[in-house]
C-alpha cells in the first residue's frame, strides 16, 4: 500500500494530476478502500494485446468486485451505512462498465498505477528505475519477476547454445564420415598395382591428415561447447533453486500461515492466483531446462568424447529432478481446509489443489486423491518417512475424489463435498489431557506422472490439526485446543507441538482476533477490556496494563483449571461471552452500548457518581454467557442468557424497565435502544393477535387476545409476581 500512502501526500500540480486519473471509469474511493488489494495484484503479467488473456482479466475484474462487496458488507454505524451503499454502487458500476471488456480495466489500472508511481518518484526526487508496471508497486514482487525475466533470458541463451552445439556436432559427424570414407579408399589401394597406388596414395594421405587435424581441433571445440553449456545450466539451476526457495519456503509458507490464522478469525489468506502463476513459471522454466539437459545428454551419447562432461550432465540431471520434485510435492496443497472441530456423523468439505497441474498437463490423465484421518503420532511417523502401514485412525466416507481441471481458471483441484467421519479410533491420552485436546489431521494423497511417464510423483499433504468431537457440548473445549494451536504453532514444527505457555500480550492478540471474527465486528477488545481479562485470568487487581506485559499464561490456566471460586475455565467464560454477543448483542456491542468487561465492584464505583436511573451493561462473572444490568441506586439484575433473549430481546427488556433512564455515562436509553425496540402490534390476522411479553421489575405481565365471532377482541391480563 506504500504507493497510495505516498500519493495522498502529493501537493500542488502533482496532486491535481493524480486526482485527474479518477472518475466514473474508476472512482478514487475504490482506489482508496482497496489500495492494498490493488497493489498486490500482478497486472503486468497480462498481455493487453493478446485476446486469449481476457479470461485472466475477467478473473481480476470479478475479484475486484468481490473485494468491493466484502468491504461494503463490513461497514457499520451511520457513516458506514452510507459508505456501504456507495461501495455497492461502485461494484455494480464497474461490472457494468468492464464486464464485456475486462482487458480495458487492466489497461486503466496499469495507467493509474504507473502515473502515480511517476508522480511520487518525481516528488521525492527518487532516481530508482521504474522496473515494471504493477509489480514495481511491491519490491518483493518486483524482485521475483525480475528473477523470472533473468531465468527466461538464461534459458533462451542455453537454447541458442544448444542449437549451435547440435549444428556443429552434425557437421563434425559429416566430417568424421568423410574421414572414414578416405580411410576406406586408402585401404582399397592395397588391391591396386603399385604404380596406381603411388599415384593416388599421397593425395588421400594428405586429405586424411587435413580432415583428422580438423576433427581433433573440432572435438576439443565441441568439448568446450559442452562444458560451457553445462556451466550455464549450473548457473540457471542455482538461480532456479533460489527463486523456488523464495516462492515455496517464503511466499507459500506465509500463505499457509495466513490460512492457519484465518482459522482463528484472522483476515482471509488471499487467493492462490499469484502463487500459482509463479509456480507455473517455475514449472515451465524447470521443464525447459530439463529438456535441454536431456538433449545435451543425447548429443553426448551420439558422439562420445572423453572428458568430465558425462559426470557434469549426470549431476545436472539429478539436480533438475530434485528441483521439479520439490516443486510438485510442495504445490500439492489444501486450498480449503476441513473444519478443525470435526463432529462424527456430520458432513464436511475440503478442497485440494495442485498449483502446477495445468502447466505439467497432469489433467490429461486426472489423478485421484484419497483422504484419510490419522493421529498425531502417525503424522510424526509420516514426516519421518517411517512405515505407517497405511494405518488410519478412523473411517471417512466419500473419501476419494478425482482432480478436475477448470479451463477458465487454469486450476487443477479436487473438491471433497460430502465427506463424513463415520468413526474415530483414539489413542491413550497423556496425564490430564482430555478427548478435546487430542489432535488428528486429514492426510490427502495422490499419485500421477508427468512428461509421458518420465517422472512419477507420490504427493501427500496434511491438513491443519483437527479435534474430533461426538457431541455439541464438546465444541467449546475443542475450539480452545484449535485456537491455541493456530495462534502459537511454529513453522516447521513436529506435529503438533505447541508451547505450553505464552506471553499474555500474545494471547490477547489471539482472543481479540477470535472475538472480532465471531462477533463480526470491527470493534475489538480495548486495552481496558484486556486488563479486565488479565485480572480474571491471573486473579490480580492491578489496573496497569504494563503489569501484565511480561506475564505468561499456561494452557492449563487457559482451559484446564477452573477460575477461583468457579466451576468453569477462563476460556469457557470468554467463549460464552462471544456466543452471547454473536447471537443476541452484536448491534449493541457495535454501538458501544455494552461496556461488558466490568466487574461488579467497578460497576458500582462507576455508577455512584451518576444520577439515579443511570445503568450499564456488563457480562456476568458468575454465569457463562450471561449479561446483567447494573443501575443507580445500585442494583444488579440476575444475568440474562441466550435462553432469555430467545424470548425477548435486550432492547425490549431495557424498554420494559422504567427505572432505567440513562445508559452510562449520560445517554438517554431511548436514544440508544429505541431503533431496536419491537414495533407495536400489527392488525389482527384471521382474528388473532400475536402474544407478547411485557416485563417490569417486579411483575411479569402476559398479554394475549382471544378471537370472538361477534364481539371485538377482548384482552385478558395475567400477572405473575416474583423476584427477578
Amino acid at each position: 500500500m506504500a504507493v497510495w500512502i505516498q500519493a495522498q501526500q502529493l501537493q500542488g500540480d502533482a496532486l491535481h494530476q493524480m486526482q485527474s486519473l479518477y472518475g466514473q471509469h474508476f472512482p478514487i474511493e475504490v482506489r482508496h478502500y482497496l489500495s492494498q488489494w490493488i497493489e498486490g495484484q500482478l497486472w503486468d503479467v497480462i498481455d493487453l494485446e493478446n485476446p486469449q488473456e481476457e479470461f485472466k482479466a475477467k478473473r481480476l475484474l470479478d475479484s475486484l468486485i468481490q473485494e468491493l462487496q466484502n468491504k461494503a458488507e463490513h461497514q457499520v454505524g451511520e457513516d458506514g451505512f452510507l459508505l456501504k451503499i456507495k461501495l455497492g454502487h461502485y461494484a455494480s458500476q464497474l461490472k457494468s462498465t468492464y464486464d464485456r471488456c475486462p482487458l480495458e480495466l487492466v489497461r486503466c489500472i496499469k495507467h493509474i498505477l504507473y502515473t502515480e508511481q511517476r508522480l511520487v518518484r518525481e516528488a521525492t526526487n527518487s532516481s530508482s528505475p521504474v522496473g515494471g508496471m504493477m509489480d514495481s508497486m511491491s519490491q518483493k514482487y518486483q524482485q521475483i519477476n525480475q528473477a523470472f525475466e533473468e531465468l527466461r533470458l538464461m534459458t533462451q541463451d542455453t537454447e541458442n547454445d544448444l542449437r549451435k552445439l547440435q549444428h556443429n556436432q552434425e557437421y563434425f559427424i559429416i566430417q568424421y564420415q568423410e574421414s572414414l570414407r578416405i580411410q576406406a579408399q586408402l585401404t582399397s589401394l592395397a588391391t591396386l598395382p603399385p604404380a596406381d597406388r603411388q599415384l593416388r596414395e599421397p593425395a588421400l594421405l594428405s586429405k586424411r591428415a587435413t580432415v583428422e587435424s580438423w576433427l581433433t581441433r573440432e572435438a576439443n571445440t565441441l568439448q568446450k561447447y559442452r562444458l560451457d553449456l553445462a556451466e550455464k545450466h549450473q548457473k540457471t539451476l542455482q538461480l532456479l533453486r533460489k527463486q523456488q526457495t523464495i516462492i515455496l519456503d517464503d511466499e507459500l509458507i506465509q500463505w499457509k500461515r495466513r490460512q492457519q490464522l484465518a482459522g482463528n478469525g484472522g483476515p482471509p489468506e488471499g487467493g492462490l492466483d499469484i502463487l500459482q502463476s509463479w509456480c507455473e513459471k517455475l514449472a515451465e522454466t524447470i521443464w525447459q531446462n530439463r529438456q535441454q539437459i536431456r538433449r545435451a545428454e543425447h548429443l553426448r551419447q551420439q558422439l562420445p568424447i572423453p572428458g568430465p562432461i558425462e559426470e557434469l550432465l549426470n549431476e545436472l540431471n539429478s539436480t533438475i529432478t530434485d528441483i521439479i520434485s520439490a516443486l510438485v510435492t510442495s504445490t500439492f496443497i489444501i486450498e480449503k481446509q476441513p473444519p478443525q472441530v470435526l463432529k462424527t456423523q456430520t458432513k464436511f468439505a475440503a478442497t485440494v489443489r495442485l498449483l502446477v497441474g495445468g502447466k505439467l498437463n497432469v489433467h490429461m490423465n486426472p489423478p485421484q486423491v484419497k483422504a484419510t484421518i490419522i493421529s498425531e503420532q502417525q503424522a510424526k511417523a509420516l514426516l519421518k518417512n517411517e512405515n505407517t502401514r497405511n494405518d488410519s485412525s478412523g473411517e471417512i466416507l466419500n473419501n476419494n475424489c478425482v482432480m478436475e481441471y477448470h479451463q477458465t481458471t487454469g486450476t487443477l483441484s479436487a473438491h471433497f463435498r460430502n465427506m463424513s467421519l463415520k468413526r474415530i479410533k483414539r489413542s491413550d491420552r497423556r496425564g490430564a489431557e482430555s478427548v478435546t485436546e487430542e489432535k488428528f489431521t486429514i492426510l490427502f494423497e495422490s499419485q500421477f506422472s508427468v512428461g509421458g511417464n518420465e517422472l512419477v510423483f507420490q504427493v501427500k499433504t496434511l491438513s491443519l490439526p483437527v479435534v474430533v468431537i461426538v457431541h455439541g457440548s464438546q465444541d467449546n473445549n475443542a475450539t480452545a485446543t484449535v485456537l491455541w494451536d493456530n495462534a502459537f504453532a511454529e513453522p516447521g514444527r513436529v506435529p503438533f507441538l505447541v508451547p505450553d505457555k505464552v506471553l499474555w500480550p500474545q494471547l490477547c492478540d489471539a482472543i481479540n482476533m477470535k472475538y472480532k471474527a465471531e462477533v463480526q465486528s470491527n470493534r475489538g477488545l480495548s486495552e481496558e477490556n484486556l486488563v479486565f481479562l488479565a485480572q480474571k485470568a491471573f486473579s490480580i487487581s492491578s489496573n496497569n496494563p504494563d503489569d501484565y506485559r511480561n506475564m505468561t499464561m499456561t494452557w492449563s490456566q487457559f482451559n484446564r483449571e477452573s477460575l477461583p471460586g468457579r466451576n468453569f475455565t477462563f476460556w469457557q467464560w470468554f467463549d460464552g461471552v462471544m456466543e452471547l454477543t454473536k447471537k443476541h448483542l452484536k448491534p449493541h456491542w457495535n454501538d458501544g452500548a455494552i461496556l461488558g468487561f466490568v466487574n461488579k465492584q467497578q460497576a458500582q464505583d462507576m455508577l455512584m457518581s451518576k444520577p439515579n436511573g443511570t445503568f450499564l451493561l456488563r457480562f456476568s462473572d458468575s454465569e457463562i454467557g450471561g449479561i446483567t444490568i447494573a443501575w443507580r441506586m445500585v442494583w444488579n439484575l440476575m444475568p440474562y442468557t441466550t435462553k432469555d433473549f430467545s424470548i425477548r430481546s435486550l432492547a425490549d427488556r431495557i424498554s420494559d424497565l422504567n427505572h432505567l433512564l440513562f445508559l452510562y455515562p449520560d445517554r438517554p436509553k431511548d436514544e440508544v435502544f429505541s431503533k431496536y425496540y419491537t414495533p407495536p402490534l400489527s392488525k389482527a390476522v384471521d382474528g388473532y393477535v400475536k402474544p407478547f411479553l411485557f416485563i417490569c421489575p417486579a411483575v411479569l405481565l402476559l398479554r394475549f387476545s382471544l378471537p370472538s365471532l361477534s364481539t371485538p377482541l377482548s384482552t385478558h391480563q395475567f400477572s405473575l409476581c416474583g423476584n427477578i
